[in-house]
C-alpha cells in the first residue's frame, strides 16, 4: 500500500499519521512530552523531546498499519518557536515557544525600528506580536549575549525535525510568516526590516513554498527514525495554517474554527489583502497561489479547563468530566440567562493585542448556577471568534459555512453555539478531526504529484456532522454579541490595571 506520512510537532505531543493516496487515514499514533515553565510567563521545550516524540509516533503509526510504501513526508508544528543552533547545528538552549510572554519590550522596539506600526505593516503586513519569533531573537540577543554570539541558525519547531530527518536547514512560507520578519506579499524575508533591528539575515533559513520537496531522509535520519533513506520531505506548514487546509478550507465563503488550547478563526485568501492596523494575521498559505487570514485567541479550551479545574470539584480531588460540564451547560439557555464571559484569562492576541487583558463574568446574579457559568464560558469563546470575524468582513471574507476542528469541535453544544452566533452551517469533516498532521500528509501528496492542486486534494472529504443555525435564538445571540463587543473598550483599562504587581502580593 502506498501512503503519505504527516508529522505534527505539537506543544504537548507529536502526532504521526499515514494516509493512502485517496486521502483516507490508514493509521496514527501520538507521543506525549512535557512543557517547561521556568519562570512566570515563560514556556520552553527541549527540542530533543520532539525528536523522541516523532521517533515514537512514527514507529507507532507504522506498527498499526499493514505493510506500506511511504511516498513522501510532510511536516507541521507549533508556530513561532525559536530553536537556536550553533555552527555545528547543536541546540544552544531550550526552544522558546509560541505562548511565551517574555519579550514585549523587544517587540515594541522592533516597531520603533521599523518606523512605527505603519512602517512595520509596510514591511510584513503583520504586527510583531509577543508570540512571534522575531521578538524572541532580539530578547536572546539582549539577555543571553554569550549564547546569541554563538548562534548561526534559527529554526521553528517543525524545521528542527526536518534538520534531524534530512540534514537540511530550511523553512517554508507559512512558518516564515509567523516569525514577524517575513514579507508575506512577496513571500520572502523582509531583509530591510531584519537589518534595521540588528539581526544578521544569515541566521534565517532558506524559504521554500510548502509543497516543494525541501530535502531527503539522510542515512542518519533513516537510522534515527526507522524510515527508508532517500524519502522526500516536503516543505510542510505551520500548524495553524496547514490544519485549515486539512479541514478543506480553500475557497471563498468557507471559514475554519479551531477550538484547542486557544481559538482560531481562519479563511483562505486569493490575494495578499492589506491588514488594517495589523489586527489580524495575514500569512502565506500552504497553497502557493493563496494566502491565509486568521485571528488567534489565547483562550478557548484553556478557558474551559480553567473552569473545570477551579470550580467543578467533586470528592477526593476529582473533577466533573468535560462531558458532565457540557451536559450542565446544555441545560441552561441561549445567552446563559443574561451572563457574559470575557475569556481573556491568559491575555489576548486578537481582536485585542493585549497580553495584560483579564477575563470577566458580567451579569452574575444569585440565580446563576454551574451550568449557566459553563455555558457562558463556551459562548464567550465563540463571541471572541465572532469578534474576529468583524475584522475579516472588510476584507471581503464571507461566511457560508464553518468547518470546525480541534478538541472543542467534538462537543455538539459548542458546534451549535457557533452555528447560532455566526448564523451559518457548521460542519466537521474526517480530515479536520485528524488535525495538522493530516494537512501535512496532504501537502506531502501535493509535493509528489498525487494531486495536481489543493482543490483536488480535498475533494473527497466526508462530512461527519452538520449543525444548522437555530433561528429561534438568533435575536438572543445578536443582542448578546453586541453587548459582548462593547465590554472590552469600556473595561480594558481597568482589566489592565488589575494586572499590576500590587495585586499579586
Amino acid at each position: 500500500m502506498q501512503v503519505l506520512l504527516g508529522i505534527d510537532i505539537g506543544t504537548s505531543g507529536c502526532k504521526a499519521l499515514l494516509i493512502d493516496i485517496e486521502g483516507k487515514v490508514v493509521s496514527a499514533d501520538i507521543a506525549i512530552y512535557p512543557l517547561s515553565r521556568p519562570r512566570p510567563g515563560w514556556t520552553e521545550q527541549d527540542p530533543e523531546l520532539w525528536v523522541e516524540g516523532a521517533r515514537q509516533a512514527i514507529a507507532g503509526a507504522l506498527a498499526k498499519a499493514p505493510p506500506v510504501q511511504i511516498l513522501c513526508i510532510g511536516l507541521s508544528g507549533q508556530m513561532h518557536g525559536l530553536v537556536s543552533l550553533d555552527a555545528l547545528q547543536q541546540v544552544l538552549r531550550p526552544a522558546i515557544l509560541w505562548n511565551d510572554q517574555r519579550n514585549q519590550a523587544e517587540c515594541d522596539d522592533i516597531v520603533v525600528a521599523a518606523g512605527g506600526l505603519d512602517g512595520l505593516l509596510a514591511a510584513t503586513n503583520n504586527r510583531m506580536l509577543v508570540g512571534y519569533t522575531g521578538g524572541k531573537i532580539l530578547w536572546m540577543q539582549r539577555h543571553e549575549p554569550e549564547l546569541f554570539a554563538r548562534m548561526r541558525s534559527m529554526l521553528n519547531p517543525k524545521d528542527y525535525l526536518r534538520l534531524r530527518l534530512t540534514g537540511v536547514i530550511a523553512t517554508e512560507v507559512s512558518d516564515a510568516s509567523g516569525t514577524g520578519l517575513f514579507d508575506v506579499r512577496s513571500r520572502q524575508w523582509a531583509t530591510d526590516l531584519i537589518e534595521k533591528i540588528g539581526i544578521n539575515p544569515e541566521i534565517l533559513p532558506p524559504v521554500f513554498e510548502s509543497q516543494v520537496i525541501s530535502g531527503y531522509v539522510s542515512a542518519a535520519g533513516a537510522a534515527l527514525f526507522g524510515l527508508p533513506e532517500g524519502l522526500p520531505v516536503a516543505g510542510g506548514g505551520g500548524d495553524s495554517v496547514i490544519q485549515t487546509f486539512g479541514s478543506g478550507v480553500i475557497e471563498p465563503g468557507e471559514l475554519q474554527t479551531t477550538l484547542g488550547t486557544g481559538g482560531i478563526l481562519a479563511a483562505a485568501l486569493d490575494t495578499a489583502q492589506e491588514n488594517p492596523e495589523g489586527r489580524l494575521q495575514v500569512f502565506c498559505n500552504v497553497a502557493a497561489d493563496k494566502w491565509h487570514c486568521m485571528g488567534v485567541s489565547l483562550n478557548a479550551g484553556s478557558a474551559m479547563n480553567w473552569f473545570r479545574e477551579n470550580f467543578c470539584h467533586i470528592a477526593d480531588g476529582q473533577h466533573l468530566s468535560f462531558e458532565q460540564i457540557v451536559a450542565k451547560a446544555t441545560a441552561s439557555t441561549a445567552g446563559a440567562k443574561g451572563l457574559l464571559f470575557l475569556p481573556y484569562l491568559y491575555g489576548e492576541r486578537c481582536p485585542h493585542a493585549d497580553p495584560k487583558a483579564r477575563g470577566a463574568l458580567i451579569g452574575l446574579t444569585a440565580r446563576h448556577d454551574c451550568g449557566d457559568v459553563a455555558r457562558s464560558v463556551m459562548e464567550g469563546v465563540v463571541h471572541a471568534l465572532a469578534d474576529m470575524y468583524s475584522l475579516m468582513q472588510p476584507l471581503g471574507i464571507e461566511k457560508h459555512v464553518i468547518k470546525a476542528s480541534g478538541g472543542g469541535a467534538k462537543s455538539t453544544l459548542w458546534r451549535q453555539i457557533q452555528a447560532d452566533v455566526f448564523g451559518c452551517e457548521v460542519v466537521t469533516t474526517d480530515g479536520a478531526a485528524e488535525g495538522a498532521a493530516f494537512g501535512a500528509a496532504l501537502v506531502a501528496g501535493l509535493a509528489v504529484g498525487i494531486w495536481p492542486d489543493a482543490q483536488s486534494a480535498i475533494k473527497n472529504f466526508r462530512a461527519i456532522s452538520r449543525e444548522q443555525p437555530n433561528l429561534a435564538v438568533a435575536e438572543v445571540y445578536a443582542q448578546a454579541h453586541e453587548m459582548y463587543r462593547s465590554l472590552y473598550p469600556v473595561l480594558g483599562q481597568t482589566l489592565t490595571a488589575l494586572s499590576s504587581p500590587i495585586f499579586d502580593q
